[in-house]
């Protein structure tokens, strides 16, 4: 049993003082050159600067349809793509934007429509999904929505 261990270690010796090949004359120094190049176009994002993050619509009616602009520009160091913009609910509906890539300096615009549900103050977030460096974007609306004067009062119940 002492020779087979023995012999192991002696072929373990071996094999792992063998190698004469040093790891650091392996490496190309072209490819350590385009590995920089990539990783500093990498750590490149594009920001979303909006001309507001909210808008109010103030007081409207019950059910009245409103509509208003988010008006935006690339202020980062490479291409922008928006990928989506969604609500936080189905009453408010983002729509009309650009999903072709949008230069540095260069500026774009969506709309959003709220159809007008809800009563009192109401508040609505919309993502704007994009290659930034944090990968999503808000912008909000908010309105105060009168009670609907068409609907009927309930009557008090008798004792």
């Amino acid at each position: 049993m002492k020779k087979v261990i023995l012999g192991l270690s002696a072929m373990c010796l071996v094999a792992f003082t063998s190698c004469k090949e040093n790891a650091a004359q392996k490496i190309d120094e072209a490819n350590v050159a385009v590995a920089a190049e990539r990783d500093a176009v990498a750590s490149k994002f594009p920001v979303l600067e909006f001309d507001k993050k909210e808008h109010d619509f103030g007081e409207i009616e019950a059910k009245t349809a409103v509509e208003t602009t988010f008006k935006y520009t690339n202020k980062g160091e490479a291409p922008l793509v928006i990928t989506n913009i969604k609500s936080s609910c189905g009453c408010t509906v983002p729509e009309n934007w650009s999903r072709e890539p949008l230069l540095p300096g260069d500026s774009g615009e969506f709309s959003v429509k709220f159809n007008g549900s809800g009563a009192n103050k109401i508040s609505k977030t919309i993502t704007v999904t994009a290659n930034t460096e944090a990968g999503s974007e808000t912008v909000k609306i908010t309105a105060f929505v009168k009670p609907d004067p068409n609907k009927a009062k309930p009557v008090p119940a008798k004792s």
